[in-house]
Formats: structure tokens, C-alpha cells, sequence
């Protein structure tokens, strides 16, 4: 015969206990009569409240315990008693002390000054002078009464807690009582016909677990969208739709010259400083550029040129050749609009990218170091400011923003610009969405893209819209080492619509 399991016989023990006094008051107290674990104990009583047999109520309570620190000083002494104990009539240096005492010395050392029970020997800092001989150790005394169970001021308590040498803990008892279904001892179900039951015949007089038929099956192991990808993939449809095409993005590092250069961005503009940009240390420098285009782009920074002044400076290649981590992806444009030049006979296109770039910022709430620039341009002629509102206008009403109103702003690579914005009816008032305009003459003509051929363009970060679809007021929460996987498994499909 099997022998019984400890569970049993703290379970008939419980059975047993009820069944003559009808209640257990605190399952703490009851599991140390027993001799054995509360954990143990808590066991039986789920396995007994699952069947109606008892019914459970929580106690809990929350006392202050000591820290692993606070029990060494309980027992030793605080830091200044044994500071001052192991300073001999005729004093001690510090580092004699500091060897002694170990962590408590720094601490003991502050204290003890401060209730003036060491001095400092005249002229000479490091030696230690005892001050009194007879001392009350007060820290020591609060200590071992708390551990003692002992009730203590609340003003002891909040030093306590200053110095952290004392935490609250959390316990959580049971009172019990009969249920509905009590029994003194209960049967043991059967859940399942076994061979043996058959060949013995005793399956006839077994009494069955009844089958939980509402019970959840095992969840499906499946993937999830990560939401940005949700949100990436809604807004590439509507270029797709739109009749654009993608740009090749994989160039996470890019040298200054198709980064800033090419964009008729001057070599003296802030966002070309160490604080707003990664400059790479190897590869330092891009050596192979195209030497007829950037004699153009060096002329038009120099003296100008296409009906412009220039900036009127010197101009220098060593600057253009930094290589960097691209900080937007016009930089991709760029090469993509010169590529365009190139082709004879010019033919209009519509071009999007959706990537990485990457900012010297501090990170916060809101920005990243690292995060995703959603990019649109179209390449024909003769297009103008009314065309580039209506694209605007197309292609975020399509993300659910028809309310837009236009701000001028300045680019130096854009002439005129304007910053977007769009009503939000949840937050009740107007939200900056992306910057757009019309790409300078001074950056297209020398590329060699033809007379009155006019390129339009606009951009946004890809995590702005996402925040506002999913509810999320915290970019790191989105993107990056700190994304809780439960908000993806958790966040219902993605509906386009602000």
C-alpha cells in the first residue's frame, strides 16, 4: 500500500481541525502547529476552495523587517558604537579604523560626529580621539525591539526607513471555515478509465471528475505585428495606391556630401555638429564621389549660381567627405534625383522611403537617438505650392487626417516650406505631423535635372502616428530595448483613422 503524501496528512489535519472547532482563524498560526510551511498548507487550502470544501479569507497584514545591514548592527552595534569601541584611549588613525570596521566606518564616522562622541587631535586630521567613555546606543536598541515585534515610534521608523535599514514586508494569511461541500475526508476522483480499471472491473464503482467543458484550450502559438510594422505597411498601400515607388534605403551610413552637401546645406549649419549628428571614426572618410557634380555643388555653396547668391564661403571637401549616420533619408532622395538626371530623356516619377535615421538627441518621452522618417517626393514639371497642398491633402486624408492646416517654416534645402498640421479630436486641439516643400534650384539644377522641372516633397517620423493609434504616450515603450511584448500580443489590429 502506497504510502500517504505530507499533503494528505496536512490536509486530513485541517478536515479534522474544522470539523470539531469550525474555524481556523490565522492559517499562519495553524500551519506552525503543524509543523509545517504556510506554503505547503496554502496548497491544501486552494485544492480544498476549488471544491467548495472550505471557504478562505485573506488576511494581510504588512510589518517592517530588518535589512541584511540592519540585523549585523542589531547584533554588533551600530556603526558609531563600533566606531567608538575600537578607539583606544590614546586614539586611532583612520585607516587603522577604516581596516576594522570595513563598510561601517564612513558611516560610523558621520554619525559619531555628529553626536560628538569622536574628536580630531590639533593639527594632525588623521588621527581619531574618543570623546566619551560611556555612550547609549540608541540605533541598536530601536533594532532589536522592532525585531522583537515591538511597537515603535512612527518618527523612529521614518529614520529608520532614511538610513534603509528597515523595508516593509507583506503577509498574507487565510481565516477558514466550512463550505457548502465540507466533508471530514473527500474522495479522491477518478479522471480517467485505465486499463486496470477495465481488467478489474472497479471503473463500475469509481466516482469521475466531471469534465469542464467552458475550460480554455492551450493558447495557439503564433506571431505578432509589432505596431510600427502595422502602421508601416498601412501607409506603403497608400503610396502604392498613389502610384509611387519604393526608394532603395539600405545606406544606414552616408557621407556629408549626399547627407548635407547636395542639399545646398551649408557646412557651417548646426545640424552638421558633433551634438546633433554620429560621425564615424572608421570609415573616417567616402573618397569616391561624382567629381563633375560635386564641382557644381562646391560652386553653388561658394558663389552661387541658378540665379542664386551662394553662401559665400569656402567651401571644403574634407568636410564633405565625413561619413556619418544618415539623419534623414532626403539623403536617399538625393542620390535617387540625381540617378534621375542622369536618364535621357527625363521622365516624371513619384518616389517614398520608409527607414532608419538616426539623431544625436537625448532620449525622452518623446525622441529617440534612433527612430523612422516616412518620405514622399514627386519629380515633374512645372509643379507648384497648390500641388503639393493637394498631394498633402490626398495622402493624410488616407491616414485618417482630412482637417490640415499649412505654416511657413524655413529648410535649406526647401523653398517655400511648410510645417503640417492636423486637428486631433481626441487631444482637442492642432498637432504638428511633417514639414514639406519644394526642393531649392540651387540643389536640383546641378544635377542636371532639365529647366522648369520642379520636385515637391514632405516627410514625418513613422512613430508619431503610431503613438497616437495605439494609445501610447511613451516612444521607448514603441521601439527599442524597453518594449513590453505583451502590449503587442495584446494590442487589437491597427485601424487607420486619427
Amino acid at each position: 500500500m502506497a504510502e500517504k503524501s505530507p499533503a494528505a496528512d496536512v490536509e486530513a489535519s485541517l478536515l479534522a481541525h474544522l470539523n470539531s472547532t469550525g474555524e481556523v482563524p490565522d492559517s499562519r498560526s495553524f500551519a506552525s502547529s503543524l509543523g509545517v510551511s504556510h506554503l505547503e498548507l496554502e496548497g491544501v487550502i486552494k485544492s480544498l476552495s476549488a471544491f467548495r470544501i472550505v471557504e478562505s479569507t485573506d488576511i494581510i497584514d504588512e510589518t517592517w523587517v530588518l535589512t541584511d545591514e540592519a540585523k549585523g548592527y542589531a547584533a554588533k552595534g551600530s556603526p558609531e558604537a563600533q566606531l567608538v569601541s575600537a578607539i583606544p584611549p590614546e586614539g586611532a588613525t583612520k585607516g587603522a579604523l577604516k581596516a576594522k570596521l570595513g563598510d561601517a566606518f564612513d558611516v560610523g564616522m558621520k554619525a559619531a560626529a555628529r553626536n560628538k562622541w569622536i574628536g580630531f587631535e590639533k593639527g594632525n586630521k588623521d588621527l581619531v580621539l574618543r570623546k566619551v567613555e560611556n555612550f547609549k546606543d540608541e540605533l541598536q536598541e530601536q533594532l532589536k525591539r522592532l525585531e522583537n515585534g515591538e511597537v515603535i515610534p512612527d518618527e523612529v521608523i521614518n529614520d529608520l526607513k532614511r538610513r534603509k535599514l528597515i523595508t516593509k514586508e507583506k503577509s498574507i494569511g487565510h481565516s477558514l471555515k466550512k463550505g457548502p461541500e465540507f466533508v471530514v475526508k473527500r474522495k479522491t476522483l477518478a479522471t480517467d478509465v485505465t486499463t486496470e480499471h477495465l481488467r478489474s472491473g472497479d471503473w463500475k464503482d469509481l466516482e469521475f471528475k466531471d469534465y469542464n467543458y467552458a475550460a480554455q484550450g492551450q493558447p495557439i502559438a503564433k506571431g505578432y505585428v509589432q505596431p510600427l510594422m502595422e502602421v508601416r505597411e498601412a501607409i506603403e498601400n497608400i503610396f502604392f495606391m498613389m502610384g509611387f515607388t519604393e526608394m532603395p534605403t539600405n545606406n544606414f551610413v552616408e557621407s556629408s556630401f549626399w547627407n548635407f552637401d547636395a542639399l545646398f546645406q551649408p557646412q557651417q549649419h548646426p545640424a552638421r555638429d558633433s551634438h546633433d549628428t554620429f560621425f564615424l571614426k572608421a570609415p573616417m572618410a567616402t573618397r569616391q564621389l561624382p567629381e563633375d557634380y560635386l564641382e557644381k555643388v562646391k560652386q553653388v555653396h561658394q558663389s552661387g549660381g541658378y540665379g542664386s547668391k551662394g553662401y559665400g564661403y569656402d567651401w571644403k571637401r574634407d568636410e564633405a567627405e565625413k561619413n556619418l549616420l544618415r539623419t534623414h533619408t532626403t539623403a536617399v532622395s538625393t542620390r535617387m534625383l540625381y540617378k534621375l538626371a542622369q536618364e535621357k530623356p527625363f521622365a516624371p516619377k513619384r518616389y517614398y522611403s520608409i527607414d532608419r535615421v538616426f539623431r544625436n538627441e537625448a532620449v525622452d518621452r518623446t525622441h529617440l537617438a534612433e527612430f523612422h522618417q516616412i518620405e514622399g517626393l514627386i519629380c515633374d514639371y512645372g509643379l507648384t505650392l497648390g500641388d503639393l497642398i493637394g498631394v498633402l491633402e490626398d495622402f493624410f486624408s488616407s491616414l485618417g487626417m482630412s482637417k490640415l492646416r499649412f505654416k511657413p517654416a524655413y529648410n535649406p534645402y526647401t523653398e517655400p516650406s511648410m510645417e503640417i498640421f492636423s486637428y486631433h479630436d481626441g487631444l482637442k486641439k492642432w498637432v504638428e505631423v511633417g514639414n514639406s516643400g519644394m526642393f531649392r534650384p540651387e540643389m536640383l539644377l546641378p544635377m542636371g535635372l532639365p529647366e522648369g522641372v520642379n520636385v515637391i516633397a514632405w516627410g514625418l517620423s513613422l512613430e508619431r502616428p503610431t503613438m497616437i493609434l495605439y494609445g501610447i504616450d511613451n516612444i521607448r515603450d514603441l521601439f527599442g530595448p524597453k518594449v513590453d511584448f505583451n502590449l503587442i500580443k495584446s494590442s487589437t489590429l491597427c485601424r487607420l483613422g486619427l
